[in-house]
């Protein structure tokens, strides 16, 4: 039986602006067939076990005939495979949509067309640039520059297309600026009409170059403007000085790493989208339920004491999350505790517990174990029974200081941080080309799971490939084990909590912004 193809616009490449039924259908393929222009953070919404295929073109060279993409599609469904062709921008814009589709229709294969959000509006407007205007454009074209200027002869009637709207757009025309620029000033439009390209729109790559039509070719070839861009012709793109709000945000233009596990990225991720960088997850870790005997053992024995603890220290969120899992598969009950002082390192710890009815003892000091001991310095008194909930990696600093002290220390190992699953060659490919700006590291283990993932990958050495790259880390002992590592670490978190770490990024972003705008001074 033919399963099924759906032909998806994936956005511009911001992975956000893909719609709601391109996200949704991504997730139930069998297969993915993508292009260079869709986002690689949308391959990751992927099932397990789904095939991803990229087809992507590129102006020196293509990876596979529009041909060869229209039967692949064709041989796929009939396997009886759920597939989505996922292209860049709207797949009715420019995308050969109606190729594919028309063979898809031939096969009796059913299919549906997912609209996208075209880059021909939204990278305009991420420049601030609305290709419309009440008082400047009431009428957009939208044309295709990605032709030899034959063919572009050929396919666009000049005389009609230069004064036939406000506003122009031509897609993928960088290469062509000069000769597109030189038509349009021929056939009647002024060689002072104001031009913009904006290059690789909605991404932290995104670069804006503009110019006049008399002028524009020559700050191409001067900057070395690369595509893919979009091309902008009208008196809006003179908005751009008054409305250039993505390049006004603190991370803009910034590929930030986040390598914390899946499960605990979200607050990091989305900080870092709502401060206009781009996040690329990559977890490297993953916390699960105690694999050995004696740990679960452990684990048991404590819970069914829980009555003679005088203390309980939290140290972190893991922490907090599978003791109450240990405790609800146990079917022991929170009350059990009701003599002993609880006690949680930071915030974020403070409001797991919270979530969990318990109106925990804060440390305010460092949000580490030294910051623990430190705070309750002068109420440890020898004898008393401490419970220390912790993962197989935790530090044996804390347990060791109090045993020192005379206090009974129960450990109990109630989760295990493993090496996370799976590899990304698309990672590979941002590393190698300087596509990742700072890599952020929330654990230790974070740290040394990153690179053993990079050595898996087949990367012999990771140092020489993460030169150049910020070191972001958010407390002492995270930046010891990079540094030990060989890593360098230029970012340290002033206090251990995701908006010290956002801060510190920040603080990044405006220095690299005052460099290079006394550069382009001095220049």
């Amino acid at each position: 039986m033919a399963g099924k193809v759906f032909l998806v616009g994936a956005g511009p490449g911001d992975a956000r602006l893909i719609t709601v039924k391109g996200w949704e259908t991504i997730g139930k393929a069998d297969a993915v067939v993508y292009d260079r222009l869709a986002s690689p953070r949308l391959l990751k919404l992927m099932k397990p076990g789904a095939v991803k295929i990229y087809v992507g073109k590129r102006p020196d060279r293509h990876t596979m005939k529009q041909e060869e993409i229209n039967q692949l599609l064709v041989d796929m469904a009939l396997e009886g495979k759920v597939v989505v062709r996922l292209k860049g921008g709207d797949p009715t814009i420019f995308g050969r949509v109606g190729e594919e589709a028309e063979l898809l229709h031939k096969n009796g294969i059913p299919f549906e067309i997912v609209p996208g959000v075209t880059a021909a509006i939204s990278v305009p407007a991420y420049a601030g640039i609305p290709v419309t205007h009440r008082d400047y454009a009431s009428s957009i074209s939208i044309i295709t520059g990605h032709e030899s200027p034959d063919k572009l002869d050929r396919s666009i009637h000049w005389d009609k297309v230069t004064n036939a709207t406000g506003t122009l757009v031509f897609m993928m025309g960088v290469a062509k600026i000069g000769y597109i620029s030189e038509q349009l000033i021929r056939h009647g439009r002024p060689a002072s009409t104001p031009v913009a390209l904006v290059r690789w729109g909605t991404r932290a790559e995104q670069d804006t170059i503009t110019g006049t039509l008399e002028d524009i070719e020559a700050k191409v070839i001067a900057a070395n403007f690369q595509p893919p861009a979009v091309i902008v012709v009208g008196d809006v793109v003179n908005q751009r000085e008054h409305l250039k709000w993505a390049e006004a945000m603190p991370l803009f233009g910034k590929r930030i790493l986040v390598t914390r596990a899946r499960s605990q990225a979200s607050e990091l991720v989305n900080r870092i989208e709502e401060l206009g960088g781009e996040p690329y997850e990559f977890p490297v870790i993953e916390t699960v339920m105690p694999t050995s005997e004696s740990a679960r053992q452990s684990v048991k024995d404590a819970l069914q004491v829980l009555n003679t603890f005088d203390w309980v220290f939290f140290t972190s969120v893991n922490g907090v999350e599978f003791f109450f899992r240990h405790l609800e598969n146990e079917g022991k009950d929170i009350r059990s505790l009701h003599q002993a002082r609880i006690s949680a390192v930071g915030p974020s710890t403070a409001e797991a517990l919270r979530k969990h009815g318990i109106a925990p003892e804060v440390v305010k000091g460092p949000f580490q174990a030294e910051g623990m001991l430190e705070a309750f310095e002068s109420e440890l008194k020898a004898g008393q029974n401490v419970l220390i909930p912790h993962g197989d990696l935790a530090r044996s600093w804390l347990p060791e200081q109090l045993k020192e002290r005379g206090l009974n220390v129960t450990e109990a190992i109630i989760y295990d941080t493993i090496l996370a699953g799976e590899d990304d060659d698309e990672l590979l490919k941002l590393l190698e080309e300087g596509g990742i700006h700072a890599v952020t590291f929330t654990s230790s283990s974070t740290v040394k799971n990153f690179l053993k993932m990079l050595e898996r990958m087949g990367v012999q050495n990771p140092l020489p490939l993460l030169k150049g790259i910020e070191v972001a880390c958010i407390g002492p002992v995270t930046a010891q084990t990079a540094e030990a590592a060989g890593l360098k670490v230029t970012m340290m978190a002033e206090e251990a909590t995701m908006t010290s770490l956002i801060d510190a990024l920040c603080e990044w972003k405006r220095k690299d912004s005052r460099e290079h705008a006394s550069e382009s001074v001095s220049q």
